[in-house]
């Protein structure tokens, strides 16, 4: 008689919780990667940035984003960590494109899954706040002036605050 093995379920891969890329993202695809493998998803919630045509006043025909391999990836896992400790969320995924990107390009996608949406809005926004102020990347900004580097700003510090994270010194 041949030995009888239980059946096995079927492997669901799950995407890496960061990406730190050159390429577009499709948020649909990258929705249904999140939900795939959790059946005890309630809800979803993302946030798409994209490349503004101005800034403070001034055109911007091109935005160079720059990082530092390996810390910027390090960086935003310790964000999804803290995410997993302050929410009630099931998962979590963050995209960042660098290089050089026009005006309607997508630069950032965070997703956010959880049983119910006010777990999940939360988590994404203070993603989004840590992500402003905390990921080590560095914007440079190109207009009919030239370019120039592109500074946290004091808004950014504040939104990270009401999270009870305070930053000093902070310039990007």
């Amino acid at each position: 008689m041949a030995p009888t093995t239980a059946p096995t379920a079927p492997t669901v891969t799950r995407p890496p919780r960061v990406s730190v890329q050159t390429d577009d993202f499709d948020l649909s695809a990258e929705t249904l990667a999140l939900r795939a493998a959790d059946g005890g998803i309630g809800a979803v919630v993302s946030f798409v940035g994209t490349v503004r045509d101005g800034a403070d006043g001034t055109p911007v025909s091109l935005m160079e984003l720059e990082h530092y391999p390996g810390m910027t990836e390090a960086a935003i896992e310790a964000m999804i960590d803290e995410a997993f400790r302050r929410f009630d969320i099931r998962g979590a995924r963050v995209i960042h494109r660098v290089g050089a990107l026009a005006p309607r390009d997508q630069i950032v996608l965070v997703l956010v899954s959880s049983r119910h949406r006010g777990q999940a809005f939360q988590a994404c926004e203070f993603l989004m706040d840590y992500l402003k102020t905390q990921a080590p990347f560095w914007k440079k900004e190109h207009g009919p002036d030239g370019a120039r580097w592109v500074d946290a700003r004091a808004s950014d510090d504040e939104a990270l605050a009401r999270w009870g994270i305070n930053v000093e010194g902070n310039g990007r």
